[in-house]
């Protein structure tokens, strides 16, 4: 699936679609910043939580970390788990915050 730009997440968010975003940053770069409504799973720990996501198998999953290199690979790794659609935020947080 294609990846997602901070644009079009931005503007799905300000129509209040409910969406599933998943943080891939360490701990405390969520503390720092994050988006509302996001999980918190490390990209280290999502291969002893990605049960914690089975529910959104069939699902559009948005995936971000900090400039979309962890991002990348976490989306990788679902895809190959059974993730039919993961989508990767473009620039992550950095780009984020600067919109």
């Amino acid at each position: 699936m294609d990846d997602i730009r901070v644009n079009e997440l931005k503007e799905r968010m300000a129509k209040g679609e409910s969406l599933h975003i998943v943080d891939v940053r360490e701990d405390w770069e969520h503390e720092e910043a994050n988006i509302e409504g996001s999980t918190l799973i490390p990209l280290g720990d999502l291969p002893t939580r990605l049960s914690e996501l089975d529910n959104l198998k069939g699902e559009e999953v948005i995936v971000h970390c900090k400039s979309g290199g962890r991002s990348g690979r976490a989306k990788q790794y679902m895809t190959g788990q059974g993730f039919s659609k993961v989508r990767n935020l473009l620039g992550g947080m950095d780009e984020f915050s600067q919109s």
